[in-house]
């Protein structure tokens, strides 16, 4: 895989701080949000923005089409190629 870019390494950053940020203000269930609507909404573009500029630069780079997975969980699915399929075939 190649080096991040310095972008790359930034949109990163923005995503997990702004992400950190949400959580400590998010209340407990039933609270009011100490955020207003226009704020939140403001933050919705923010996510928005940078998912859509590090889909840009993953294209730029053939990467793209990748699905996301939490570090701690690898992706369980294997790809059987079609070819594999057909094989020896038993008579009755």
């Amino acid at each position: 895989m190649a080096e991040l870019t310095t972008e790359q390494q930034i949109l990163i950053a923005m995503r997990q701080t702004l992400g950190a940020v949400i959580r400590d203000v998010t209340p407990a269930p039933g609270q009011r949000h100490p955020l207003s609507a226009g704020t939140i909404e403001d933050v919705r573009q923010c996510f928005a923005l940078i998912a859509a500029r590090e889909k840009e630069l993953a294209d730029q780079q053939g990467r793209g089409g990748e699905r996301p997975y939490y570090a701690d969980a690898k992706p369980t699915a294997t790809v059987v190629p079609i070819a594999g399929l057909g094989g020896k075939r038993r008579s009755d």
